[in-house]
């Protein structure tokens, strides 16, 4: 534990941005699973759920949780998912 007042309220500051980055990273997550799951259930939903997918990889990497060339590669496969099913 630290002993100076600065780098205590770091660690404490620290914890905080590491539960917003956990939040932020669980709702990526959960919004590619509803692709996913829109995916398989077929239907016109898919396509508003990759939308949204998208959306959350985009916001992900403006928020610096996901580099931009894994939003890329994440991007393109949830674009190849959705081709595929068509």
């Amino acid at each position: 534990m630290p002993n100076i007042k600065s780098a205590k309220k770091r660690v404490e500051l620290t914890k905080v941005y590491a539960g917003r980055n956990q939040a932020k990273k669980t709702a990526l997550k959960t919004s590619i699973k509803k692709f996913d799951a829109a995916l398989a259930a077929g239907g016109a939903e898919a396509s508003d759920a990759y939308k949204a997918a998208v959306k959350s990889v985009d916001r992900a990497v403006a928020a610096g949780i996901m580099h931009k060339n894994t939003a890329a590669r994440k991007k393109s496969q949830l674009t190849l998912k959705l081709n595929n099913a068509k």
